[in-house]
């Protein structure tokens, strides 16, 4: 189960895996959670992340989608270089706070 820190309506979350299908049913388990018990920000570490596939991306869509629906959002820090530059290929970097390691 991925690592998850604390705060009143924001939370962090370290899946520490690549962000495949094995991964991203229990974490999106887990988002659906945080945001049942009134969590509004989600931040995403991809520190240990070098691989997202569909499932993944499918993942950070929908996340972000019902986070903007209670006026939430979804950001996601510690991107890899490689990560970063497939979302900007599909503009996702326009849609949630993306931001890679300095």
């Amino acid at each position: 189960m991925p690592k998850e820190n604390k705060s009143a309506t924001k939370k962090t979350i370290k899946p520490g895996k690549d962000l495949i299908l094995s991964v991203a049913n229990a974490l999106k388990e887990q988002i659906l959670s945080l945001i049942a018990q009134g969590i509004k920000e989600i931040t995403i570490d991809f520190t240990g992340i070098e691989d997202m596939d569909s499932e993944g991306l499918a993942l950070l869509i929908a996340s972000q989608n019902s986070l903007k629906k209670i006026g939430g959002k979804l950001k996601i820090k510690n991107v890899s270089e490689k990560i970063y530059k497939f979302m900007q290929t599909i503009h996702l970097e326009k849609q949630m706070e993306v931001s890679i390691p300095l």
